[in-house]
Order: structure tokens, then C-alpha cells, then sequence
């Protein structure tokens, strides 16, 4: 197994290792996870692995969480589709870390390219905790009494907004009412702390007015994504990406329209609330 950094502050290519032998193997496993954690996104090419396999190494991170709002492969239950077609694009375009809606968001994020069009549909992500570390001590010492709340209803505004939106994903709506997260979180293995705000799910700054809270809100999410603390992976087929939810934030970009583009997701459950 080799690996090779992707850029200076996140991210880093795994090469000479399918992930399918990663799945019983505790050693190599060991070595992904640990790369996992230092990295925080991690890049496999040519990872030609049935979804039976994706789902099976994905276990070895934890329990499987799923998704109210996607489908999954028939064969693989644990296995979510993620696709955009001409005629039902991707909407999710924002900055964002996976499901912080929820009280425990998902601890770990594995995406599987299926169908990638020939040109665009590239990700970023982006770190969260060197964009804390970057912070000055008395803006940290702020952020770190504050909390935030985080809705699936903020997230999910298009798809609720379409015809028959409300009550297509009721059920999910009503599982889900907003929660309150520290603005600062503390990473339950490492113990980095991470800025834990993100444009989708986000809505307000407790305790602060709303342009007190819109404003800090905007500078955060700018300084997040500053381009040192990011890396952008350009897909192939059977790429797989694996990133620590944690203390991480993803970016789709939706630049292949109206190609055809297919991925298959697990996400991976969070034991505690960060």
C-alpha cells in the first residue's frame, strides 16, 4: 500500500491496494483507518469492487446509518444511490458535512464512482480543523461558547419545495427536527477541534441576533473553505473517496449537466454527538 499526499493541509491517494482485501484484513485496515484520521479524505483508483464489497469493507469503519431522503442498491441495502440525470439533476451544490441534522451526524462518508461523465463533476473538500487552527486565539475563544442549530428542512428547501415535496419526505421531516450542535467540536479521536458549521443544514447562531449570527455564519464559511485548506478530486470510474465527516466539509460541482452521473454512498454512524 502506498500513499501519496493530494495537497498540503487535507486529502491524500492510496495506490496498490483493493479495497475489497482492506475488508479481511485487520492490518491493512489498521493502516487505512490511521491514514484516515491524519488525512482526513482519502483517494483509491481503479476500484473495480461489486456493491457487496463496497458494503462490506465500509462496515469494517462502524455501523451503517442510512439516509431519508435516498435510495439504495437492492442487492446491497447498506449501498445509497446518489444520481443526477438530465432529467433530475443534482440540487445539492453548497458546501456542507453530511447530515448534521442529526443529534449523532455520521462519523465517516464512502462514495464509490459508478457512471462519471467525461468531463466536470468534480468534489472538494475541505478541513475544518486546520481552518480552526488558522484562527487567532481571541476569535477562538469566542467561537468556542457558541453553539448552532442545524435543520433538515434548511438542507432539503428545493426537494421540499418541489410538487408533492412535503409529503414525499414527511416522514423525514418529522424524524428529524432541528438540534443544537457546539459552533467548536471536539473530534472524539484525535481530539482536533474543528469548526462544525456548514451552509446547507446551518440556520442561526444561538444567542446572537440574526445579523450578529449572519454575519459570523458567512465569515466562517468563507474562511473554511479558503483554497489551503482544500482538495479537489477529479473522479474516473471506480474511484473511491473516504472521508472522516468529522472534521471535514464536501462541495459537488454540478459543471457536467446534462450528462449522466451515478454514485454509490455509505455513510458510516457517529456513537456519540461530536
Amino acid at each position: 500500500m502506498q500513499l501519496q499526499k493530494a495537497a498540503g493541509a487535507i486529502g491524500a491517494y492510496i495506490a496498490d491496494v483493493s479495497l475489497a482485501d482492506v475488508a479481511g484484513s485487520d492490518a491493512l485496515f489498521a493502516q487505512v483507518h490511521a491514514a484516515l484520521l491524519e488525512h482526513e479524505v482519502l483517494f483509491f483508483r481503479g476500484q473495480d469492487i461489486a456493491p457487496l464489497e463496497f458494503q462490506a469493507f465500509a462496515r469494517r469503519f462502524g455501523q451503517v446509518e442510512g439516509h431519508p431522503a435516498y435510495a439504495s442498491v437492492p442487492e446491497a441495502p447498506d449501498v445509497q444511490i446518489l444520481e443526477s440525470t438530465a432529467e433530475e439533476p443534482s440540487k445539492i451544490e453548497a458546501w456542507h458535512t453530511d447530515m448534521t441534522f442529526r443529534s449523532a451526524p455520521p462519523a465517516i462518508t464512502l462514495l464509490h464512482g459508478q457512471v462519471i461523465p467525461p468531463f466536470g463533476g468534480d468534489t472538494l473538500w475541505a478541513s475544518t480543523a486546520a481552518a480552526y487552527e488558522s484562527l487567532s486565539g481571541p476569535i477562538r475563544r469566542m467561537l468556542d461558547e457558541l453553539y448552532a442549530v442545524h435543520d433538515f428542512r434548511h438542507g432539503f428547501a428545493e426537494s421540499l419545495a418541489e410538487p408533492g415535496g412535503t409529503e414525499r419526505l414527511a416522514g423525514a421531516v418529522a424524524d428529524n427536527p432541528p438540534v443544537t450542535h457546539p459552533l467548536i467540536c471536539v473530534h472524539p479521536e484525535t481530539a482536533k477541534k474543528v469548526i462544525y458549521v456548514n451552509a446547507l443544514f446551518t440556520t442561526h447562531i444561538v444567542g446572537l441576533s440574526k445579523a450578529e449570527s449572519t454575519m459570523l455564519l458567512a465569515f466562517l464559511y468563507r474562511h473554511i473553505v479558503t483554497e489551503e485548506f482544500v482538495v479537489r478530486l477529479s473522479w474516473q470510474p471506480n474511484t473511491v473517496a473516504i472521508w472522516d465527516n468529522r472534521l471535514t466539509q464536501h462541495k459537488p460541482v454540478n459543471d457536467y449537466f446534462p450528462q449522466h452521473r451515478r454514485m454509490h454512498r455509505v455513510t458510516i454512524s457517529g456513537e456519540v454527538p461530536i
